[in-house]
């Protein structure tokens, strides 16, 4: 019984037994402070990646190829050299389905038709957005971006020098996902919010970035 009393006596080992109750603990907060880094930069380069990818698609070939070549005169109600009405365009949205490019008009928005006369073309463009932006954040794929082109009242019809219309051109990032060090024993990530930059169509068919 004496060495039992002098064992619970001895205090030669209570600081390691102290570091290994608080070496978890510190082990946590230093990842933590590692992984909030990690977070900001991984937003940064997300938001710098949609400034410029729109930036690039003000500039280049317009995805809905269809609408860039599309006159506006009908001869009726707008006539040569008058500006384009919301009723005439209200905003067309572009992403990648199966492969493909895919332009739709958006609810309760009027568009012409085919907003896509060259499917090759439109994805050829979709892929240079995607590109440019993937240079400064490598790990977006062409599922996570979607291109919309909103009215902007800016164009007007019959334009002999390119588009009639000049859309508000929007590029979004969707779905990225980050994955703290915290979560890979896990296998765990966080889902990022949406990002997104809006310029105003310059040129449309490509001749300024290409």
């Amino acid at each position: 019984m004496r060495w039992l009393c002098r064992l619970a006596r001895d205090s030669r080992a209570s600081s390691a037994a102290e570091f290994a109750l608080v070496l978890p603990l510190l082990l946590i907060l230093l990842l933590g402070i590692i992984d909030v880094g990690r977070l900001m930069w991984t937003w940064n380069r997300a938001e710098k990646a949609t400034q410029m990818g729109v930036r690039y698609a003000v500039a280049a070939d317009m995805i809905p190829n269809g609408l860039y070549s599309y006159s506006f005169v009908n001869g009726s109600t707008i006539t040569q050299g008058d500006p384009i009405p919301e009723s005439a365009f209200g905003g067309a949205s572009c992403l990648i389905n199966a492969g493909a490019v895919s332009c739709s008009c958006k609810t309760g928005a009027t568009c012409p038709s085919p907003l896509v006369s060259s499917s090759a073309n439109a994805l050829t463009a979709f892929n240079n957005i995607v590109n440019r932006m993937r240079l400064f954040m490598p790990e977006i794929g062409s599922t996570n971006v979607t291109i919309d082109y909103d009215y902007s009242g800016l164009g007007y019809a019959g334009d002999p020098n390119g588009s009639d219309v000049s859309p508000l051109v929007k590029v979004s990032l969707k779905q990225l996902t980050f994955q703290p060090i915290l979560f890979t024993l896990f296998r765990g990530s966080i889902t990022l919010p949406s990002f997104s930059a809006a310029l105003t169509m310059e040129d449309g068919q490509g001749t300024v970035a290409n």
